[in-house]
């Protein structure tokens, strides 16, 4: 058990490592942080921000009632920083396997005494603590506008929401990462799971069919679920399906290395 845990650790670390000594890494979270930082300041302190919004109705006699200003800047700010995500995490996935094809190195892991799953889950796990890191700044930024709301927001919704926020991304880099191991070319890994992400984000869309089949597509939907973490509702078959997901992709990822490694037996 003890070597499987340094091996886990010492894949988790390898792959972290390559994020933060990558060029292409540092200018995603820069843009990332362009971008999630000018929706911040929009939101709050634009004409047409949220503040402005409120502070015209206090002006009419609505007062406090007519608008929620710390809930409804969650709602929308995290659903603006989801629909962000499915752009970036495709191109933090990308490189996961595609990068050990072009470089060769992909046969030594295969043929490594290291099991797959160990390496899949190492390599998830990296690139979610990536992509927690890049959350940070503007984790810390929203705190502080919370800070200043009276009477205080409720700091189990603001948690939830985020932790919806951390299973999306790790339910999309757990896909991308299969779909990496399938090809050598980043470009169409990143492509490719682009498409099955935005499959699965926009799918309630088209649940609406009656039946059993609109019921399924449904549950599939990772904005229907993710939208419930965000409200502040804990749903616990929403939590099984992103876990769902995550788990699908090691075992897919794991799945498509032993092939390759069945191929060079």
């Amino acid at each position: 058990m003890n070597i499987l845990w340094s091996n886990l650790l010492a894949i988790y670390r390898r792959e972290l490592q390559s994020y933060f000594t990558s060029p292409l890494a540092y200018i995603i979270a820069v843009v990332f942080w362009l971008i999630g930082g000018l929706f911040l300041v929009a939101l709050l302190l634009s004409p047409e921000g949220l503040i402005a919004q409120a502070a015209a109705a206090d002006q009419m006699g609505l007062g406090a009632q007519s608008i929620d200003l710390p809930y409804e800047f969650l709602q929308i700010y995290l659903n603006l920083l989801g629909s962000l995500s499915m752009f970036v995490l495709p191109m933090l996935s990308m490189g996961l396997y595609a990068e050990e094809r072009k470089q060769g190195t992909l046969e030594l892991l295969a043929t490594s005494p290291l099991t797959n799953w160990v390496v899949a889950l190492g390599k998830l796990l990296g690139v979610v603590t990536f992509y927690a890191g890049m959350l940070l700044p503007l984790l810390i930024a929203e705190s502080v506008a919370f800070a200043a709301s009276s009477p205080a927001f409720p700091p189990s919704i603001f948690l939830l929401s985020h932790a919806g926020l951390l299973l999306l991304a790790a339910s999309v880099l757990s896909l991308g990462m299969f779909i990496s191991s399938l090809s050598s070319s980043t470009v169409l890994a990143a492509m490719m799971t682009f498409g099955l992400v935005l499959l699965l984000w926009v799918i309630d869309a088209i649940s609406n069919l009656p039946g059993v089949l609109g019921d399924a597509l449904g549950h599939l939907s990772l904005l229907t679920h993710y939208t419930d973490f965000v409200q502040g509702i804990f749903d616990s078959s929403g939590l099984i399906l992103f876990l769902s997901y995550i788990v699908l992709g090691i075992f897919l990822t794991a799945q498509s290395i032993d092939t390759l490694r069945f191929q060079r037996s």
